[in-house]
C-alpha cells in the first residue's frame, strides 16, 4: 500500500512539474514572462551562518494596500498573489562582505542559500542587509539590473529569550475554525482591514523589551499561510506596530513530503525545531491559539527539547472541544513539571502571567490593558 501511495505521489509531482514547465515555455514564447522581480523573505541566522530565502517571479504589479481600497481591489490583489508566474533556473547573485555568491532558482522560482561570513558580523543591529541581483533568467528579452535587499535576523548575545508566534487567530482574526469565514477574511480584506486581537501590539513589544530594557528579544512568526501572502502579512505587522521578525510560511504547491501528512503540523514543528537548533543557548516563549494544532505541536516541542521552553500561551477560540483538548495537554505538562501551557481568553491575561513569572516588566501589564481597551473602542465589529 505504501509503495502504491509513493508511486501515485511521485506521478502527481511529475505531472505538476511538466505542467509548470509547459506553462512557462508558452508564456515565454508569448513574451509574457516579464517584467521580473526578486521577492525576498526576512530570514534568520547566526554570526557564523546566514540563511537567505527568496523567489524570482513575474512582477504582477501587486501594490501595497491603502486604507480606502475597495473589496474588488483586495480580491484582485489576492488573485495576482496566487496566480504567480515563477521563473525557474534564474541565477541570483548575493553579496556579503564584498564576497559574491550565486544560486539558481528551483522549478517554483525559489532560492535558498546558507552563507558563511568571512569575517565576524557586527551586532550593533539585529537585522543584517544582503544585496541581491538577478544576473540571468531564461526569459525572452531578459535585461539584467534587477536588484533587491534581503534582511537576516541575528539575535544579539544579550537577548534574554526568543518568541515564536503563530499568526492566524493568534495575532490577527481570521476565523480559522470556519472555512467560510477564513475565505472571506483572506480574500476580501487587506492589511488595513484585517483586525488584530486587542492589546497584541503592546504585549509583543513588552516581550521584545523583556526586563533588560534593550528591546532585543527576537521574534519568529511560524504560520501555515502560503508564501503568496507574505507581503500582506508583513504589511499587517508593520501597520499594527507588531515587532518585526522572520515570517516562516509554507509553499502553496504540491510537495512530496506533504501528501498524506498533516501539513500544518509537520511544517510548523519543523520550522520551530530548526529555530531551536539554530540557537541552542536561547530559550523561547511559544504563542498560539486553540483553533488548530498549535497546542499539540508545542507539546511535542517541549517533550523533544526539555528545558528550552519558558512558557506557552494559547488563545482560546471558544470551541469547547478544542478548549478541552488544550486543557488536557496543559495538565499533562503541569503534571510532568515541565512548563506551563496557559489557556487565555485575552491578551491581558497572557501579559499578567508573563509579568508574574518575570518575563516582562510589571508596569507593562497596565500598558497592555490600556491598549486593549483602546482597541476595543475602535473595533469596527
Amino acid at each position: 500500500m505504501k509503495k502504491i501511495k509513493n508511486s501515485v505521489t511521485k506521478a502527481i509531482l511529475r505531472g505538476e512539474e511538466k505542467l509548470d514547465l509547459l506553462t512557462f515555455q508558452l508564456k515565454n514564447k508569448l513574451k509574457l514572462n516579464r517584467p521580473l522581480q526578486i521577492v525576498t523573505y526576512r530570514s534568520y541566522g547566526t554570526p557564523e551562518r546566514l540563511y537567505v530565502k527568496g523567489r524570482v517571479l513575474v512582477d504582477k504589479g501587486i501594490r501595497q494596500s491603502e486604507e480606502n481600497d475597495t473589496t474588488w481591489e483586495n480580491l484582485l490583489n489576492m488573485y495576482r498573489r496566487f496566480e504567480s508566474d515563477e521563473i525557474p533556473n534564474a541565477r541570483v547573485q548575493l553579496c556579503l562582505q564584498h564576497q559574491k555568491h550565486e544560486i539558481t532558482t528551483d522549478i517554483e522560482g525559489y532560492f535558498v542559500l546558507n552563507l558563511h561570513p568571512e569575517m565576524p558580523l557586527h551586532l550593533e543591529d539585529i537585522w543584517h542587509p544582503i544585496e541581491l541581483e538577478l544576473i540571468d533568467a531564461p526569459v525572452n528579452g531578459f535585461e539584467p539590473g534587477i536588484k533587491e535587499t534581503a534582511y537576516v535576523l541575528v539575535p544579539p548575545p544579550d537577548a534574554e529569550y526568543g518568541i515564536i508566534s503563530d499568526i492566524d487567530d493568534t495575532i490577527v482574526r481570521t476565523g480559522a475554525t470556519s472555512l467560510l469565514q477564513t475565505g472571506r477574511n483572506v480574500l476580501l480584506n487587506n492589511a488595513h482591514s484585517r483586525i488584530p486581537f486587542h492589546g497584541v501590539s503592546q504585549f509583543y513589544k513588552s516581550l521584545q523589551l523583556g526586563r533588560n530594557g534593550k528591546r532585543n528579544n527576537p521574534f519568529f512568526y511560524v504560520s501555515s499561510s502560503p508564501w503568496n501572502n507574505y507581503d500582506l502579512l508583513y504589511h499587517f505587522l508593520e501597520l499594527n506596530e507588531i515587532p518585526e521578525g522572520p515570517l516562516l510560511l509554507r509553499d502553496f504547491g504540491i510537495d512530496e513530503n506533504k501528501l498524506g501528512h498533516s501539513d500544518h503540523m509537520s511544517h510548523k514543528y519543523k520550522e520551530i525545531e530548526n529555530i531551536l537548533i539554530t540557537y541552542p543557548h536561547l530559550n523561547f516563549i511559544l504563542i498560539g491559539d486553540s483553533g488548530q494544532q498549535d497546542a499539540p505541536i508545542y507539546h511535542e516541542v517541549v517533550k523533544n527539547h526539555p528545558g528550552r521552553i519558558m512558557a506557552i500561551y494559547i488563545r482560546d477560540v471558544n470551541i469547547e472541544k478544542r478548549t478541552q483538548a488544550v486543557t488536557k495537554l496543559a495538565d499533562e505538562l503541569k503534571a510532568g513539571g515541565e512548563v506551563e501551557m496557559v489557556l487565555v481568553k485575552n491578551t491581558a491575561a497572557a501579559a499578567a502571567h508573563a509579568a508574574e513569572h518575570g518575563f516582562i516588566l510589571t508596569e507593562e501589564v497596565k500598558e497592555v490593558e490600556k491598549e486593549a481597551e483602546l482597541d476595543e473602542e475602535n473595533d469596527p465589529e
